[in-house]
Order: C-alpha cells, then sequence, then structure tokens
C-alpha cells in the first residue's frame, strides 16, 4: 500500500509539504512513457525511504534523465 511507503519515506523527511514537493519532481523526472505514472511514484518513494539523505535520491534523478536525453 501506498500509505506504508509514504511512512517510509517520512523518515529522511520529516516535513510533508516538502516530501509531496521532492518526490513530484523526482517522480517527474523518473518516469518513462511506457510505465505508469503510478508505478513510478511508488519507486520514487521507495527510493527516499531506503535513502538516508533526500538531496541525493534527486542527484541520482537528474543523472538519469541526463541519460534518458542523450539517448533519445
Amino acid at each position: 500500500m501506498r500509505s506504508h511507503l509514504i511512512f517510509g519515506a517520512l523518515k529522511p523527511v520529516r516535513n510533508r509539504y516538502m516530501l509531496c514537493q521532492l518526490v513530484s519532481k523526482a517522480t517527474r523526472k523518473f518516469h518513462r512513457p511506457a510505465t505508469r505514472v503510478q508505478d513510478t511514484m511508488n519507486d520514487v518513494l521507495n527510493r527516499f525511504a531506503s535513502s538516508s539523505d533526500p538531496a541525493r535520491v534527486m542527484e541520482a534523478s537528474e543523472r538519469f534523465a541526463e541519460v534518458t536525453r542523450q539517448a533519445a
């Protein structure tokens, strides 16, 4: 369930508003057209839950976006 993912992602990010902002930005950067947005969002929440620093998740999404742009 997504609620369990959200509670897990709240460990490194205490502010719920900031978590929503970061998840929406990362979802836009990680999303691939052939997948569902819900699956991408769940993946992003898992990344936040497993990371101790939310900035590292955003750095990974920027590197992923650069590779995707080069391939297209």
